[in-house]
């Protein structure tokens, strides 16, 4: 729940989206599964060591590659180049499945004249491949993606490079994010966050705002068969 949220629905200048399980679904059981399947190990154990290393590859620290080799070392696994290489595709293509309610609402917002930033902790082989293949990612007034500041959510410093990209100050900026570390760390800084679970439920969440542009009725719960 965002703080002051009523005494703030008028002062709303620029949105702020999260892009994994917001802008985006997040991929099906069975495309992590396949990549566990290289390391020799569980679902549930290559879930937890895939997102308790992202940090890594999501801060630029690492390439694509040497993050899959450090990963195979970490679980004790011996794997090829060519699986390696597919591990990179793999990741890429799973995450490029967009939420088109969430997209539509993202450029409707834009055509209120409400400015709208991206804020995301996202490898630099994966932002490329979205700005190249998604027209709509060049619409945001400013993007900020953690490989290339070499920041990450949910620590203050990217929220303010975001922020000041925007030209807004934190009371006037609404936040969305599906973590809810990353939703706390910009309520600390004044700004309004929602943490998003499917687009109906942000409907309701912006309605407290009255909010003037909402996203599209459906429920669009994400894949995660």
């Amino acid at each position: 729940m965002p703080t002051d949220g009523h005494d703030r629905r008028t002062k709303v200048r620029a949105v702020i989206l999260d892009y994994g399980e917001v802008l985006c679904y997040r991929p099906p059981a069975h495309e992590f599964r396949r990549m566990a399947e290289i390391f020799g190990i569980s679902l549930d154990s290559f879930v937890l060591h895939w997102e308790g290393s992202r940090a890594l590859l999501d801060r630029g620290d690492l390439t694509p590659e040497q993050y899959w080799a450090k990963f195979a070392a970490d679980t004790k696994a011996k794997i090829t180049t060519e699986q390696i290489e597919t591990l990179c595709r793999w990741e890429i293509e799973m995450w490029s499945n967009p939420n088109p309610f969430m997209v539509d609402w993202m450029l409707r917002v834009g055509d209120a004249g409400i400015k709208t930033g991206l804020l995301s902790n996202m490898p630099a082989d994966l932002a490329a491949h979205l700005q190249m293949r998604f027209a709509w990612m060049s619409k945001f007034n400013f993007k900020t993606f953690s490989a290339h500041v070499k920041l990450l959510k949910p620590d203050p410093p990217i929220y303010e490079y975001t922020l000041r990209g925007l030209g807004t100050e934190p009371a006037e900026a609404l936040f969305v994010d599906d973590r809810l570390p990353n939703v706390d760390a910009a309520l600390k800084l004044g700004m309004c966050a929602f943490q998003f679970q499917s687009t109906a439920k942000l409907r309701n969440d912006l309605e407290s705002l009255n909010f003037p542009v909402l996203p599209d009725q459906s429920n669009d719960a994400s894949r995660n068969s």
